[in-house]
């Protein structure tokens, strides 16, 4: 269990460092938002590289009996995401024109979310969990290319990933925190984790995938 969680923090540290690097790349207006999406990757290619606990890198391939460590996982992450979006705010990072901070660019996602509404966030929470569980398959069977897609490929879509989420509503002044964002967030843990089974739901045994 101990090291199930250690494992997840240091995971978010990989996720937390490439949502870093998308905060700041968004300064940068639309352009700068492609390539923090592109630059995003590594941090999924750190993590499946290391065989670190990412949750939705996990929740697409547990037993039944492994919920509770799914969930565990789940906390580790939001711990790495907490130590990563403290770090953010302790940068100099600004776009020199408009004076936005990364911690701006963090809070306008947030409203993105809040303005989407939950069971949208949801929604598109299950398109991301799907490309999830998709890459870590190819990579699972030494395959990483589709790694360097699905990452771009989820944020231009829109669609919710919960623990880039979290990174980006810590990475934000906690004052702007609400109720209605935690019913979002919720939302979007669960529309992960149908994604990520949503091949489980569709596909009868013999035709899935061996992980």
């Amino acid at each position: 269990m101990v090291n199930t969680l250690r494992s997840a923090i240091f995971a978010c540290i990989y996720i937390g460092t490439a949502g870093f690097g998308f905060l700041a790349a968004g300064l940068q207006g639309q352009y700068g938002t492609l390539a923090g999406a592109i630059l995003f990757s590594l941090g999924l290619m750190a993590v499946v590289g290391y065989k670190l606990k990412l949750y939705t890198g996990t929740a697409g391939f547990i037993k039944k009996n492994e919920v509770g460590t799914l969930f565990l996982i789940l906390l580790g992450n939001i711990i790495g995401c907490l130590c990563m979006g403290l770090l953010t705010r302790v940068s100099p990072i600004t776009n020199p024109e408009t004076g936005k901070t990364i911690q701006d660019v963090a809070q306008g996602i947030a409203a993105l979310r809040l303005k989407t509404g939950a069971v949208n966030c949801g929604l598109l929470g299950v398109g991301c969990g799907l490309l999830m569980t998709t890459a870590v398959t190819f990579a699972r069977q030494k395959n990483i290319l589709p790694l360097l897609f699905a990452v771009p490929l989820f944020i231009v879509c829109g669609f919710t990933h919960c623990v880039a989420d979290a990174f980006y509503y810590l990475a934000m002044p906690f004052e702007f925190w609400s109720f209605e964002l935690l019913g979002v967030y919720v939302c979007t843990v669960l529309g992960n984790l149908i994604g990520c089974n949503l091949y489980r739901i569709v596909l009868p045994a013999e035709l899935r995938p061996e992980v």
